[in-house]
């Protein structure tokens, strides 16, 4: 429920959301509903106004109605507030965040932080960030087995070229905040972190958690207001402004918000069990953004006739493979593999993903040497050891044991061949199967099992050096939503820190703010 706050006349009235409460952090475990109460660290409004009783079940039952903002006074780490300059106009921002990510959560107090610089005293200047779900954060939380690889050890430069062809587009962003700068940022805020050996960045303490509270933390330190189950239906323009239309933003009275800025940080379709299903795209289409089909990337594939699957659980670090497709090498790459029930997966699978279809061929190296090389090999152990088993000089070669046993059965030997007795056509069998392993690509991963998204808004509609729309003055994009995806490793939320930091200045510059 809405209720207009008392003030004398002159004076600007509030908004305050008495229906829309604050749950604590599940890990507080009573789920206590809190009331709502004047901003700042007072109990009471400064200007007398009549005293309510709220009536809920806390020790912080009474706020005063004033023209001050009110928050909610519960200790969770996000709060919800509205304002508006009179009755009859719906509640108003500077900036409209849209989306409750790590994208839309940095890009909101990104925008709060020069807002504050430029002038703390002027309360007129907001940040409003709209969630469609229950809590913010949750695919954040997902990320990494719940680790997150929050970035990747490296230069801007060294980010370049894991993005593909976007790599360019997101220069401006990636220099803007480099990776070294968003660690940074983070150990301001207390977080440590951990550097692997192959460059992947977590928290020391491998909690995704971590990163999630530090955010929260600084949007509330900021004023930032975070509106939960509040999904967008539409976005118009009116004049130099935005009508964001919402579902649940207040059952009995505004159903939209005044912005001079938006961001959209809606995220792409992976992960939908977080509520990401894309709902950024629609509203990005209505404002005349072409969309770049969404499909699933980073995703183990199924093969075809899968004569590998009893080897399950295999893994094969920086393997090379290459893909072909209809006869024709469209790539060469070397990373981790994995080979599981169904097919392959691992790193360098996940990163390949992006740039494979059904029906295509890959050719995978499990010896880590090309045809040439391991044929050399090969022919100088069956020289040098010709009363050995076949299965063990293929041991002695860097195979596995299991898998030089089924290379065995599949080249047609018998379990006891040994190397003297070990014809031309059978030795060729053993390199091409150990060398260049072909496997055809059945499907690929569906949105379930994909760690980002490739597609989504077009990028050349897009400033790189603002992450402002080239279409629509004063709306800007951060993170997934637009059609870029990275490696794994880090590099997709570097990817989403470093556009809405840039989007976020960008925002607050357009709202008249220059720092």
């Amino acid at each position: 429920m809405v209720r207009r706050a008392g003030g004398s006349a002159g004076h600007a009235i509030r908004w305050i959301d008495t229906g829309r409460y604050c749950q604590r952090h599940p890990s507080a475990g009573d789920p206590g509903i809190w009331p709502l109460r004047p901003a700042g660290s007072r109990p009471y409004a400064r200007k007398p106004g009549r005293t309510r009783n709220l009536g809920h079940s806390s020790d912080l039952t009474r706020a005063t109605w004033s023209d001050d903002k009110m928050q909610c006074a519960c200790p969770a780490r996000y709060n919800g507030r509205m304002q508006s300059t009179n009755s009859d106009s719906p509640p108003s921002a500077s900036c409209v965040v849209i989306g409750g990510g790590p994208a839309g959560l940095f890009a909101a107090v990104s925008v709060a932080e020069r807002l504050a610089q430029a002038d703390s005293s002027d309360t007129s200047k907001s940040v409003t960030v709209l969630e469609k779900g229950p809590r913010p954060g949750r695919k954040l939380l997902a990320s990494g087995s719940g680790q997150c690889n929050i970035t990747h050890e490296g230069s801007p430069e060294d980010f370049l070229e894991h993005y593909g062809s976007r790599g360019r587009f997101l220069k401006p962003a990636l220099f803007s905040l480099s990776p070294a700068g968003l660690l940074s940022w983070f150990r301001e805020r207390g977080v440590h972190f951990a550097i692997e050996t192959n460059g992947k960045v977590f928290p020391a303490s491998r909690r995704a958690t971590e990163i999630l509270d530090v955010l929260l933390a600084r949007a509330k330190d900021q004023g930032v207001d975070i509106l939960m189950n509040c999904p967008v239906t539409r976005i118009d323009r009116d004049g130099p402004e935005f009508i964001v239309n919402v579902t649940g933003l207040n059952p009995d009275g505004a159903q939209s918000l005044v912005a001079q800025t938006v961001i959209l940080a809606t995220g792409g379709r992976s992960y939908p069990r977080t509520g990401s299903e894309g709902d950024g795209y629609a509203l990005a289409a209505t404002l005349g953004h072409t969309i770049v089909l969404p499909r699933p990337a980073l995703t183990p594939v199924k093969v075809r006739n899968h004569v590998l699957g009893r080897l399950a659980g295999l893994s094969f670090p920086s393997a090379r493979f290459a893909i072909r497709r209809n006869g024709r090498k469209l790539l060469e790459a070397r990373g981790d593999l994995l080979i599981t029930h169904e097919g392959l997966s691992g790193p360098g699978i996940l990163d390949a993903s992006r740039g494979m279809e059904p029906g295509d061929i890959l050719e995978l190296e499990f010896g880590g040497k090309s045809e040439e090389a391991f044929r050399a090999d090969l022919l100088a152990e069956l020289a040098n050891t010709p009363v050995t088993l076949v299965r063990t000089a293929l041991v002695a070669l860097g195979l596995p044991r299991r898998m030089a046993e089924s290379f065995i059965e599949l080249a047609g030997l018998q379990p006891g061949a040994t190397c003297a007795n070990l014809r031309r056509e059978s030795r060729e069998a053993l390199v091409r199967l150990a060398a260049a392993f072909p496997l055809e690509i059945e499907s690929l991963g569906g949105w379930d099992e994909a760690m980002a998204t490739t597609g989504g808004v077009d990028t050349s509609e897009v400033f790189p050096k603002t992450m402002e729309s080239r279409l629509v003055p004063g709306l800007y994009f951060a993170g997934e939503i637009l059609d870029i995806d990275g490696d794994t490793g880090g590099y997709n939320l570097q990817a989403a820190f470093s556009t809405a930091a840039l989007a976020g200045a960008s925002a607050a510059t357009r709202a008249g703010i220059r720092t």
